[in-house]
């Protein structure tokens, strides 16, 4: 069952991966070698994941053909989505914020690689409608 305190340690996981990646080779490198390293790491951590999921988009009853693909959907309840940018802007909070809809996920996390330290600005945490329901 997943509990608001098991995501609360799986985003702390999560970001403990990333900052071992950005410790380990920086920023300043495009989006795809984090993407590369993430899944290393967390392969390393045994955390389970899904790379490049093909999210599906139905409206009312018909399901529509789509190339929406997540970075990394781990343990079937967070969607990751790995940025490489100046800064993090509207349309990137959209986007996670839709496939966390789509594919009914309770939280979401967004890591941008390009700053100097992960934890402080490169990470932030996105809730949506589902996780309220959660028990603690």
């Amino acid at each position: 069952m997943i509990t608001k305190k098991y995501l609360t340690d799986l985003i702390y996981q999560v970001n403990g991966a990333a900052i071992e990646v950005h410790k380990s080779i920086g920023a300043g490198l495009i989006e795809s070698i984090y993407h590369q390293c993430m899944i290393k790491e967390l392969s390393l951590r045994g955390i389970h994941f899904q790379s490049e999921l093909k999210i599906p988009v139905e409206y009312k009853g018909l399901e529509l053909r789509s190339d929406l693909r997540c970075d990394l959907f781990i343990e079937n309840c967070l969607v990751l989505e790995l940025k490489a940018v100046d800064q993090i802007i509207p349309i990137h909070i959209a986007k996670l914020m839709s496939y966390m809809k789509l594919l009914k996920s309770p939280i979401g996390l967004m890591i941008n690689f390009n700053v100097t330290n992960i934890y402080h600005e490169g990470q932030k945490t996105y809730v949506n409608e589902l996780y309220r329901w959660l028990d603690d």
